[in-house]
């Protein structure tokens, strides 16, 4: 990040800028997707905008999906996008742990008050009893969530369940009222009492659910500000109360955060996107050679834009310009063609060195290069990358493209497609007249090279430039798409060259 000057805009809820605390709260299972990225990144953007902080919070209490390696992929995943964190695993911070495996104790103590103080309760309807009095009022027409029925339960009647050996719930008292707040993405929102039954807590083995556990580390780690999908919103109201019964009980610092709900990221047939979906997993982009800035970029643009006439920008353009209250509450179609023109954008901002730093571990994995090149080939390397920087879109393009210029000659090889369609009977008489002209050559130089081969295929021979140079550029490449020719031939050598133009011919049909 480059400095800058402290923002302008006053933070929504009043508070100081510095005092800011997002959170982003994965779960490691392995996979991160889009739309969890997208929600890491305008947290991210939001704190850094302020001067906040953002805290990496783990929910990994799914012990049977999640693992330490599923932990680390996604620490590794948010460095390699560049959303590094303020709190969290590998960093620490004074509101840890932040996994939340590793706070049950803490739970235990927030139920055990909230208890105590009225605020839940136990409840100990079985579920064929709650299903029956569900279906009960749904056929009368009545709203069919929790009735309530252990709201008020006597001690006797505690007893009988306790002797039954009845395992209970625990289930939060709601508050008899609408619950209304101001959304910074779609402004108020009211939820009415009848459509909030009393929900559960803890499970009747013990285990604390979703909805205790992040409203009771908001509240603990004095999160301000609660950036999140869309598909969140309706425990919204129920996490509100747990705030308030939170604040009552003397637990955390009495503030509840505010609330901003990013919208849905759609796939095709405009279906919301699935993390079964092609394209919705980062491991996808990662392998293909996107950029993290020029995903980060895309990213940005489902929901919240910098301008109106403008879709490519820096990410710290994208921080000292972000607010969340500018954030569309539409849905946003996920478009992976404009996703990949968004990354060519940024491939071609690179900086020619740094290009060519990024290609070296594709090219590394395709086998045509070590992962640490010589400084002869790393020249070579950056004599190409004018040549195709303009011409890629994704870094694993790289082995299609210059691959051919650092393959050995006795594991080169040409695309069988390719030879079938342009090394023809005709291409005999284009290859001999390349080797002849090339052979001949006194400066084996671009300009030149372009001269004779003109002269010869063009003049000579009565060709069109496709016809003529097809056959040389897969004798050449491999491919029937290239680097511009002459420019890699030059870059190949001379020898180099015939000794393909040899080999091309040796695949010519027979007469």
């Amino acid at each position: 990040m480059t400095d800058r000057p402290a923002p302008t805009d006053d933070v929504p809820g009043g508070i100081e800028p510095t005092q800011v605390r997002v959170r982003f709260p994965p779960s490691p299972t392995g996979l991160l997707t889009v739309g969890n990225i997208r929600s890491a990144l305008f947290n991210w953007a939001f704190a850094r905008h302020y001067g906040g902080k953002l805290v990496l919070r783990i929910e990994d209490t799914d012990t049977s999906r999640n693992t330490p390696e599923a932990l680390q992929y996604t620490l590794d995943s948010l460095r390699w996008l560049g959303l590094t964190w303020d709190e969290g695993p590998e960093v620490g911070g004074e509101y840890g742990p932040y996994l939340q495996s590793e706070r049950m104790d803490v739970y235990a103590d927030v139920v055990a008050k909230l208890l105590a103080a009225g605020k839940a309760y136990h409840c100990y309807c079985s579920q064929e009893e709650l299903d029956q009095r569900r279906e009960a009022a749904r056929s009368a027409g009545q709203h069919s969530g929790y009735d309530g029925h252990c709201r008020t339960l006597t001690e006797e009647q505690v007893k009988a369940y306790v002797d039954e050996g009845r395992r209970p719930v625990v289930r939060l008292r709601m508050p008899d009222r609408p619950i209304t707040f101001d959304d910074l993405v779609r402004g108020e929102i009211t939820f009415l009492p009848e459509n909030l039954g009393d929900y559960v807590l803890v499970r009747a083995n013990g285990h604390p659910l979703y909805p205790l556990v992040n409203p009771v580390d908001d509240a603990l780690m004095e999160i301000t500000h609660v950036l999140r999908g869309e598909d969140l919103l309706p425990s919204t109201p129920r996490q509100i109360a747990l705030y308030e019964a939170l604040a009552e009980i003397g637990v955390g610092n009495g503030r509840t955060p505010l609330f901003g709900h990013l919208p849905f990221v759609m796939g095709e047939g405009n279906k919301k996107l699935s993390k079964r979906d092609p394209g919705s997993g980062l491991g996808e982009y990662m392998e293909r050679g996107f950029l993290p800035e020029g995903l980060l970029n895309y990213l940005a643009l489902l929901g919240w834009s910098i301008a109106d006439d403008r879709d490519v920008f820096t990410i710290d353009e994208m921080v000292a310009a972000f607010d969340i209250r500018k954030v569309n509450a539409n849905a946003a179609r996920f478009d992976p063609k404009k996703c990949e023109a968004i990354n060519a954008a940024h491939m071609r901002l690179l900086p020619a060195a740094e290009f060519a730093e990024r290609m070296i571990p594709f090219l590394a994995k395709g086998g045509v290069l070590p992962a640490d090149p010589s400084d002869e080939q790393r020249q070579v390397l950056a004599a190409a990358v004018p040549l195709v920087q303009e011409r890629m879109n994704t870094l694993s393009e790289s082995v299609d493209m210059v691959g051919f210029l650092f393959v050995a000659d006795d594991a080169f090889t040409i695309d069988p497609d390719a030879a079938a369609k342009v090394l023809t009977h005709d291409a005999g008489a284009v290859l001999a007249a390349t080797e002849k002209a090339l052979s001949e050559l006194a400066d084996f130089k671009t300009e030149a090279i372009e001269a004779a081969l003109r002269s010869a295929l063009i003049e000579g021979l009565g060709l069109k430039p496709k016809n003529a140079f097809g056959p040389v550029r897969v004798a050449i490449s491999g491919r029937r798409i290239s680097p511009p020719l002459f420019e890699s031939l030059e870059l190949l050598g001379r020898e180099r060259a015939l000794r393909r133009l040899e080999q091309a011919r040796a695949l010519l049909p027979a007469e």
